[in-house]
């Protein structure tokens, strides 16, 4: 059973909400990120950048107490109200090709634990430790982990009732996307979304497995160092977006690899011959539409390989991956690429338009040969967690991207 829990959020005053709300850090080039510095006062970008305001980079324990310090100037300013009442807040979202419609609560550290929710992805010790450390020196939460849930007509019945009320806030982004958010506070409402939940065996993390494992680290320190624990402090949960499988779109990564590994391109074919059947394209633009197949732009040409199905062994889920099989295929024997997440010699692109790009960035010698794949799909990354594997990394880009700061998860129970 999955615990899930409302919590009293910290919020953006409405008439400000556009403003505050920002795109996450890592999404910013440097000329938006100093645009939106420069002429956006109330972007939640302030809190996170907080040595712009000294015209100085800052780091480590510095930059952490003075992120404290601008968020708790946003909330002294009423820039930031935190509600009165513990509630569940319905986030819809609505682009040109994609929408969906989830719930933010807090999810249980317990739970993490217990793999009622799942993985997909390794996490990196160092990152989990300094993002815990983060946690703890600022006090709040700004972006939910998005998870994903079996799809449920309860659920989906009591979320539709809800959204036919007036919304807490409803406005667009340049980026033409629409952002509604409602807040459930009515106790048999929130009792009731708790029970569905109760009869869900597993929430899978679609993205933001280090928030997670962070979330828990520090619950585990917190809980040490607390003798009073309850077991219902803010730090026992993961502020959590969920919505139904059904509603998460995955993209694939591409990859672009700057060599050959001292091959030439004959070489290169010859030794792929192994395991594809291969087909030059000439120029023509191709991108793979069934799983096994890939597409690889090479020397100015654009190949099909199909996987010769009696050269390799389908183990086990993870074997069963595109992203595993290019790996075991090409990446590592041919290419001798072992660390998929640190070789610099390999790069990775998504997006609609990244086989132009990918084409693009060979032709101009940049990388020597790249790769396309089908996007996974739910089922495959369902699959993975319930085994207890982790996919390479680079193997999915998921959509919904969440806004930052449209809800904040405060983690100082002292305010109440």
């Amino acid at each position: 059973m999955a615990i899930i829990q409302p919590f009293k959020a910290v919020r953006p005053v409405n008439d400000k909400t556009p403003f505050v709300a920002s795109r996450s850090y890592e999404e910013y080039s440097k000329k938006e990120l100093d645009c939106v510095l420069n002429y956006n006062p109330f972007s939640f970008l302030h809190i996170i950048n907080p040595g712009y305001r000294f015209n100085k980079t800052v780091s480590g324990m510095e930059r952490f107490k003075l992120v404290y310090n601008r968020y708790s100037e946003f909330l002294e300013d009423k820039i930031l109200l935190k509600d009165n009442e513990e509630s569940f807040y319905i986030y819809k979202i609505v682009k040109n090709d994609f929408n969906c419609c989830g719930i933010i609560c807090g999810t249980s550290t317990e739970d993490y634990r217990n793999s009622v929710i799942k993985k997909h992805e390794n996490t990196i010790e160092r990152r989990e430790k300094l993002f815990a450390n983060y946690l703890n020196a600022v006090k709040f939460k700004a972006e939910p982990v998005l998870m994903i849930y079996p799809d449920t007509n309860e659920v989906a019945s009591l979320v539709a009732s809800e959204i036919k009320n007036i919304p807490e806030c409803h406005f667009t982004t340049p980026d033409n996307v629409t952002h509604t958010l409602w807040k459930i506070s009515e106790k048999r409402t929130l009792k009731n979304l708790q029970n569905e939940f109760a009869k869900v065996n597993s929430l899978y993390i679609a993205d933001g497995h280090h928030r997670s494992s962070s979330s828990n680290l520090l619950s585990l320190r917190a809980k040490k160092e607390n003798p009073g624990h309850t077991g219902r402090e803010p730090y026992n949960f993961i502020m959590s977006y969920l919505i139904p499988e059904s509603e998460i779109k995955i993209f694939e990564f591409n990859r672009m690899v700057s060599d050959l590994n001292g091959h030439t391109p004959e070489e290169f074919l010859v030794k792929l011959d192994k395991f594809y059947r291969i087909k030059n394209l000439g120029n023509q633009l191709y991108r793979p539409h069934k799983k096994h197949h890939f597409s690889m732009y090479l020397n100015g040409s654009f190949y099909s390989l199909y996987l010769r199905k009696k050269v390799y062994q389908h183990s086990d889920v993870l074997n069963k991956l595109d992203t595993q099989i290019l790996y075991k295929t090409i990446l590592e024997p041919i290419l001798k690429i072992k660390d998929l997440r640190n070789d610099k010699r390999i790069q990775y692109g998504h997006g609609k338009r990244n086989v132009l790009k990918m084409k693009d960035e060979i032709d101009k010698g940049n990388f020597a040969v790249g790769f396309g794949l089908v996007p996974l799909n739910v089922e495959e990354i369902k699959a993975i967690a319930d085994a207890g594997l982790v996919m390479p990394p680079k193997s999915t880009y998921i959509e919904p991207k969440l806004r930052s700061a449209l809800v904040i998860y405060d983690l100082d129970s002292a305010k109440g």
